[in-house]
């Protein structure tokens, strides 16, 4: 009779075969670091035929990508901020110190090229000490805590529910686990695993790979590490929170040592180096690593607020909103923007000197900046002046002013007069001239009266109730040019040519140059079935602003504003962006003859002197100055500044901020954008026009001379240089200042109201 095969020899059985492929004696009948494998333990994994185990594993896994923190820069190459599940910063093998390179082997794996994967030896030599010791010893190489480290990095990608951390895995999963350590084995050098052991490992918190913690604990580049540092933090990989230097200094020399004493006996290092390296201190240096996300982005995060919801509606990073996020993430992602972050620095301080966050009074008031940059569309700055904290409170808020709700917006706020100019545009596309005399003295408009608009149904519109214009300031109700009414921003004078035209000529522009009324929330094309939009009731968003009058800085050229310019992986893949967009709106001619009075009022009632030229633009206060506006340009650079309320928006009595507590003084009663936009504006705008263009806006068309009397010498000529602003302040001076009657409110569902301040005789209708 033939004697009973052991089951440990015995290939046929699955105990057999695990010892033959591993090359193992029975002399103990175990395998793996601290893991005695009887026979019926492998029994209750239910693996019970020897094919089970090890030949049903594939012989090789799939390695997904390792997870690496992404990047968003500045259009100078500056980063603005950080985004990672795990901080991890990987570097070439040269890359990191030879110091470290040993540290980590003399205590993790001291026969590492010696082995293929998995060390007989160790494994026997820890079965031996746990048999006789009560602590238990591992045996596992560097290349099987490769692995590990490899399938945990799949098992988060995949959101797997089995469990590769340690003390955790069965005896399948370290089957497994040493079955791929000798192939990745086959298919890597010694030096790409050690590589890739120390790009991926655990260090501390989030903190992954030797350069994040080298950076972390010594200010330094894992290139730059010295004995003791190395051995400092090759001793916390087994247990980083345990021997983190910060938190258990006496633990984390202690461990450092015993390291050190390894490297010693291992022959890494001379015993000179030993003793020198053993007295030493732990002399950290740590440095703060900066946090995930645009929190740590200063004055530059509510426009990495805008750039990282762009990502995420990015459908070319992922099917799903949790795709783009993982890719946002872990994806090693390059993003570069348009932001000049300087330029943007300077933006948030104005911002903040114009409306002080940290004052009690201004819980509901707040400035914003935007700047666009004429014909590319990119956007140059975008602050405000409170911090951005999730946490909220007083001064605080994710919520970005400048963009919609659906960009993490607040939404757009009334217009005001800076919808006037489209009117503008509208009269001259019509035949009409900056010079025609138009009658403003009517300010009531019946809810009878037909408004001619041919996009609507039936051709035209009403306002069904009575709709009293109203002026800011008394006097200004009469004849006047076209030109005189726009640079005083007179309501009677744009409804007066208004009601002359086609409303949906005017609706025409503004949805070409995008702008959307955010009234109900969601964006949608201006409405000409309200006439009071011409004077101001539509919410607009700043950047739409600034964008729109960039086209007026580009002789008719309207482009999409955009954030982003390329998005790339770290394998150097290109994602598709948004592109430069650009298309011509309006006739530069129009555009021209607007800009010869859109230059008067940033000139001379805005600018006085302080901001190089030329320049143009349009004020605009909404009824009880809710909103107030300045937007202007020079041909390099378009922005928007905006004071006013966040949330009591309604162009209200109870809302107003004339009189009301702002920095925790009693304003004007005269508030409008002169007072606080107009500044911001001027403050900023006064050295940011120096790093753009400033080229002439063209010549507006000037009005005929009349016929000349035949009686009249041939010589003298009436059209001498005097531009259209000097003949109407002759013909048609600014009236005398008086009060004004009460404010009128908005009423933008029946067409009511002016959709402006409400001054007293001291200010124009902004």
């Amino acid at each position: 009779m033939a004697a009973k095969k052991s089951p440990f020899f015995d290939t046929a059985t699955t105990l057999g075969k695990v010892v033959a492929f591993f090359g193992i004696s029975a002399l103990c009948g175990v395998l793996a670091a601290g893991m005695l494998v009887p026979i019926a333990a492998i029994a209750k994994t239910g693996l019970t035929t020897g094919n089970n185990i090890v030949s049903a594993l594939p012989s090789s896994f799939e390695k997904l990508p390792i997870p690496e923190p992404s990047t968003i820069l500045d259009a100078d190459g500056k980063t603005i901020a950080n985004f990672y599940q795990q901080n991890r910063q990987p570097v070439k093998l040269d890359d990191i110190s030879p110091n470290m390179r040993k540290a980590i082997i003399s205590v993790e794996d001291e026969r590492f090229y010696e082995h293929k994967g998995i060390d007989p030896k160790g494994i026997a030599r820890a079965v031996v000490g746990n048999l006789t010791s009560s602590s238990r010893s591992g045996a596992s190489t560097l290349t099987q805590q490769y692995v590990n480290n490899l399938l945990v990095n799949n098992q988060e990608l995949t959101g797997s529910t089995e469990s590769t951390v340690s003390g955790q895995k069965d005896y399948a999963d370290k089957i497994r686990e040493l079955k791929y350590a000798v192939a990745i084995e086959k298919e890597m050098s010694k030096d790409e695993i050690l590589e890739g052991y120390l790009n991926l490992v655990l260090f501390s918190g989030r903190e992954y790979g030797v350069q994040a913690a080298a950076q972390h604990f010594y200010s330094i580049d894992a290139k730059d590490l010295n004995v003791q540092q190395s051995a400092m933090l090759a001793g916390m990989v087994q247990l980083p929170n345990v021997y983190n230097p910060l938190n258990n200094p006496e633990r984390s020399i202690d461990r450092r040592n015993k390291v050190l004493g390894n490297m010693y006996r291992a022959g890494a290092i001379t015993k000179k180096e030993y003793d020198k390296a053993v007295k030493s201190d732990l002399d950290l240096k740590p440095s703060k690593s900066q946090s995930s996300g645009c929190y740590s982005a200063g004055d530059d995060a509510f426009f990495c607020d805008l750039a990282t919801e762009l990502v995420l509606q990015n459908e070319s990073l992922g099917k799903t909103r949790e795709d783009r996020e993982n890719m946002l993430y872990r994806g090693g992602l390059t993003i570069k923007t348009t932001l000049n972050s300087k330029l943007n620095q300077k933006a948030a301080k104005d911002a903040r000197k114009a409306i002080d966050p940290e004052a009690k009074s201004n819980t509901d008031v707040a400035s914003a900046i935007v700047s666009v940059e004429p014909g590319t569309g990119n956007i140059l700055a975008m602050a405000q002046n409170t911090a951005y904290d999730p946490a909220g409170g007083h001064g605080k808020t994710t919520l970005n002013y400048s963009v919609e709700r659906s960009l993490g917006g607040a939404g757009g706020f009334q217009a005001g007069s800076t919808m006037k100019p489209y009117t503008t545009l509208a009269w001259l596309k019509e035949g009409h001239n900056m010079w025609d005399t138009i009658d403003a003295t009517r300010q009531d408009y019946s809810g009878s009266y037909r408004w001619r608009a041919s996009c609507l149904d039936g051709g035209s519109t009403r306002t069904y109730d009575n709709w009293h214009v109203g002026n800011a300031s008394r006097g200004f109700a009469r004849k006047m040019k076209v030109n005189y009414g726009l640079k005083w921003s007179v309501n009677s004078a744009t409804v007066a040519e208004a009601a002359k035209l086609d409303l949906c000529n005017i609706t025409d522009y503004t949805e070409k140059l995008g702008l959307l009324d955010y009234d109900s929330g969601e964006g949608k094309p201006i409405s000409p079935a309200a006439p009071a939009f011409v004077i101001g009731t539509p919410k607009i968003t700043p950047l739409a602003q600034a964008a729109a009058f960039a086209a007026f800085a580009n002789r008719g050229e309207y482009c999409e504003p955009r954030a982003i310019t390329s998005i790339t992986d770290k394998d150097g893949t290109d994602y598709k962006v948004q592109k430069k967009s650009c298309s011509q709106e309006i006739d530069p001619t129009y555009v021209a003859d607007l800009n010869g009075t859109l230059k008067s009022i940033a000139t001379d009632r805005v600018s006085k002197g302080r901001v190089s030229g030329p320049i143009a633009g349009k004020t605009g206060t909404n009824n009880w100055s809710t909103s107030t506006w300045f937007v202007g340009y020079t041909t390099g650079i378009s922005t928007a500044a905006w004071v006013g309320r966040v949330n009591a928006t309604a162009a209200e009595e109870k809302n107003t901020l004339q009189g009301s507590m702002i920095n925790d003084q009693r304003a004007s009663m005269v508030l409008d954008s002169s007072t606080y936009a107009a500044p911001l504006w001027v403050d900023f705008m006064e050295e940011a026009v120096h790093e753009y263009e400033r080229n002439n806006f063209g010549s507006a068309r000037r009005q005929p001379p009349p016929p000349k009397p035949k009686e009249e010498d041939d010589s003298k000529s009436d059209s001498d240089e005097k531009d259209n602003d000097k003949e109407e302040s002759k013909e048609d001076p600014k009236p005398k200042e008086e009060s004004s009657p009460k404010p009128e409110s908005d009423n933008k569902d029946k067409g009511n109201g002016n959709g402006n301040g409400n001054g007293n005789g001291k200010k124009s209708d902004d």
